[in-house]
């Protein structure tokens, strides 16, 4: 049995990718893309004629709108590929704006229902500011599940949580390289590896308090950067992953023992807390790393959503 294998055990697998035709030697259940993931597949030869074609069957529409075509369009190929879910990202530049991210996942939800696909197979990706956190709200209301991304802290986790959203991202990859920074020469990698990385013990944190007050939102591990990480966070609901890791543990026959347990999660002694909106700012600003990676991510993101409308208005 493969690494892969044995983790598929205890963790639903997922692709964190916009090349689709890597995806199918994996077999992942889901697949999560962002903007900077669909940025990078439609600059290779192979997908450009697919960013020509549905620019050109759109060409029309308002810019927002016809790039929105174009993440859904990469979602729809995904979906032949994968049995479960594709998650689609809403504008990073809406982070700050709930209404308009309310309506811009109305709309990306729409265009996939418009092509055959029901609502249980699309998650829609905000980011996880309160505003965002807000909009994933009432969405989930209207039965349009969201996955909360670009989370960093408890706090935002916990949000969520009270949400009722349907998934979270927190983000280990990105957490591991803040702490790695700060530290400098004094970093010791060996000693803040596997479960005592700031990442995993994030995420860790986060699992066993969703499954101690029975939150049903699932946890999902993501922006991995390296497979030990990745390892020490088997049994989590579900880990999304890049092809070249998902490559190396499909190469690997190394044991994967289960790190996340849920009875274990609910016999521990938790505290429950609660947050509003003054508390949740207050909270997210007394964690320096999750207020500068959130608000990094964003910017990111945002960045490369603009170098996108470019390739789009360059045809």
């Amino acid at each position: 049995m493969t690494s892969l294998e044995a983790l598929k055990q205890y963790t639903t697998v997922v692709a964190d990718t916009g090349n689709f035709k890597q995806l199918a030697q994996f077999a992942p259940q889901d697949a999560t893309t962002n903007p900077s993931l669909i940025l990078k597949a439609v600059q290779q030869p192979d997908y450009q004629p697919l960013l020509a074609e549905t620019v050109a069957a759109h060409r029309d529409e308002p810019l927002d709108q016809v790039i929105d075509r174009v993440l859904v369009r990469f979602g729809l190929e995904i979906l032949k590929v994968v049995p479960g879910r594709v998650s689609t990202e809403v504008d990073a530049r809406l982070s700050f704006d709930t209404a308009a991210t309310i309506a811009r996942a109305q709309r990306i939800m729409a265009m996939y229902e418009d092509a055959g696909i029901p609502r249980e197979r699309v998650l829609i990706k905000i980011a996880s500011t309160w505003e965002g956190i807000q909009a994933a709200r009432a969405l989930e209301h209207e039965g349009i599940h969201c996955n909360l991304t670009l989370l960093f802290s408890f706090c935002q986790a916990v949000a969520c949580g009270e949400a009722g959203v349907q998934l979270i991202s927190p983000f280990v990859g990105r957490i591991y390289d803040w702490y790695k920074r700060q530290a400098g020469s004094a970093w010791d990698e060996a000693a803040n590896a596997g479960v005592n990385d700031p990442g995993v013990k994030s995420v860790t944190q986060i699992y066993n308090y969703y499954k101690h007050f029975g939150i049903e939102t699932e946890v999902m591990g993501a922006s991995f950067r390296n497979v030990g990480q990745i390892l020490a966070l088997a049994g989590c609901d579900l880990l999304t992953i890049s092809p070249e890791l998902l490559a190396q543990l499909q190469a690997s026959n190394e044991p994967v023992t289960r790190r996340l347990d849920p009875e274990a999660a609910r016999a521990a002694s938790i505290k429950a807390v609660s947050y509003n909106e003054a508390s949740f700012r207050y909270a997210l600003n007394e964690d320096a790393m999750a207020t500068e990676k959130l608000a990094e991510g964003i910017r990111l993101f945002a960045a490369d959503a603009v170098k996108l409308e470019g390739l789009v208005q360059a045809l």
